[in-house]
């Protein structure tokens, strides 16, 4: 059976009974968490089994990207944002690359041992502080150095059984404004992007699973936001950079995306667009406008979506036995502060 083109959100720290009704919705394919999902390891983990008890199939995600994102703290190894990272790499330090893919593992690890699938992560957007939303979750505004370490960390969230997924797509560090807060407006051209903040999907469209494009709109390019635009992803996206993964929409509840109009425009435009699944978080009312909006308009989910299940089956008491999770703990805790 093929996995509902929806992710939601919810509430708080354990499943309402409305929230157990609506999870039995076969539209729904995933549920995504955030800071007010957890309160400890223990906590999300009975969360997370909880889920599975009435949809095993269902994807569970969060964003745990590292740094100022990162939604579970408490219990969980604190991972340095990507700047710092990217820094690491650009220091030419003798273990930089093997400290990056190990911070991608160790970070895809501990969700995974909570029976999370997997996180919405590495951040892709080339940046240093232009774009304060962005800032230094980016891996550095250089593409060369942002690619290499990317691809560093993604292949530890590999070695870990975790599916990886590129965004925002085709960059969202060329702007000041916020996609929270409103569409941003990039007046690049399509070549100017090329040569700079398409180089990491570029040279990684073969190594990610997942890419999820940006509530921005490139007027030079395209008139719709890209994560409405077929231009985007299914011209650009799919048939020149040969992208064979799974397009998540960005969250339709972001002021970005209001362009298109109401929830059910923009589901509608989204996945006719290219998406294969789309989130809708913080907006009850949003969720079951496109769950009325899927029910009618018969939309058949994508066969893709069950590669971001996670790969492999592990237990957080092996986890922290393992050496490989000391020794990467005992270096970010050598770390100097502040980074």
């Amino acid at each position: 059976m093929l996995l509902g083109s929806l992710i939601i959100d919810l509430s708080g720290l354990s499943l309402s009974a409305p929230e157990q009704h609506l999870l039995t919705n076969p539209h729904i394919g995933g549920v995504i968490f955030f800071s007010r999902n957890f309160q400890s390891r223990e906590q999300i983990t009975s969360l997370t089994s909880d889920i599975r008890m009435i949809r095993p199939d269902l994807l569970i995600c969060v964003d745990q990207e590292g740094g100022r994102v990162q939604r579970f703290r408490d219990g969980f190894t604190k991972i340095p944002p990507m700047k710092t990272l990217g820094e690491i790499l650009g220091s030419r330090s003798e273990y930089a690359e093997k400290f990056i893919k190990d911070c991608g593992w160790l970070m895809a690890s501990e969700i995974v041992a909570c029976g999370i699938d997997f996180s919405f992560a590495p951040v892709l957007d080339l940046d240093k502080d232009k774009c304060q939303v962005i800032a230094d979750r980016s891996f550095s505004d250089n593409p060369v150095l942002a690619t290499k370490a990317a691809k560093l960390f993604i292949e530890g969230m590999h070695e870990a059984g975790m599916a990886a997924t590129g965004k925002h797509f085709p960059g969202h560090g060329g702007v000041s404004a916020d996609s929270h807060h409103e569409t941003p407006l990039d007046q690049r051209s399509l070549e100017e992007l090329r040569g700079h903040d398409l180089i990491p999907f570029t040279s990684l469209a073969d190594s990610l699973d997942a890419i999820m494009p940006a509530h921005i709109i490139y007027p030079k390019i395209d008139l719709n936001a890209v994560g409405f635009s077929e231009l985007w992803l299914k011209k650009i996206l799919r048939q020149e950079l040969k992208f064979d993964g799974i397009i998540f929409s960005d969250d339709l509840s972001m002021k970005g995306a209001d362009i298109v109009g109401g929830y059910t425009n923009k589901a509608k435009a989204a996945l006719q667009a290219g998406c294969d699944m789309v989130l809708v978080c913080n907006n009850r009312k949003g969720v079951i406008e496109v769950l009325d909006f899927l029910e009618s308009y018969n939309w058949v989910p994508s066969a893709r979506l069950s590669r971001m299940s996670r790969q492999v089956t592990l237990s957080w008491d092996s986890l922290i036995e393992d050496d490989r999770w000391k020794s990467v703990n005992a270096k970010l805790l050598a770390l100097p502060k502040g980074k």
